[in-house]
């Protein structure tokens, strides 16, 4: 059995209409956007990265997410590891668990 994605603007259509490959792409998308903030900034406060997070990351999370929908566990767990990456930015939230930030 093969499964054929397609691309039409900006969400990922599987035959199987499993919204994984969606999760994985945004999260590999907002990923690259973090890895981007990170590089051009050597320390980010709260403030900072409340901003920078609401304006660049998320949106590429929550994309067309009411017609995707994730319900599989594996893909809310792909969502929510990449925000526990993204609080690990801020220097005051390193050392706090995720369900604290």
């Amino acid at each position: 059995m093969t499964i054929k994605d397609e691309k039409d603007i900006g969400i990922y259509i599987v035959d199987n209409l499993k919204p994984s490959l969606q999760c994985t792409k945004s999260s590999d998308k907002a990923m690259s956007v973090m890895r981007l903030i990170k590089r051009n900034s050597k320390s980010i406060d709260i403030e900072e990265f409340n901003l920078l997070y609401k304006a660049y990351i998320r949106p590429h999370l929550e994309y067309c997410i009411q017609v995707w929908s994730p319900y599989l566990r594996k893909d809310i767990e792909c969502l929510e590891r990449m925000q526990r990456r993204a609080t690990k930015l801020v220097g005051s939230l390193k050392k706090k668990p995720y369900a604290d930030c």
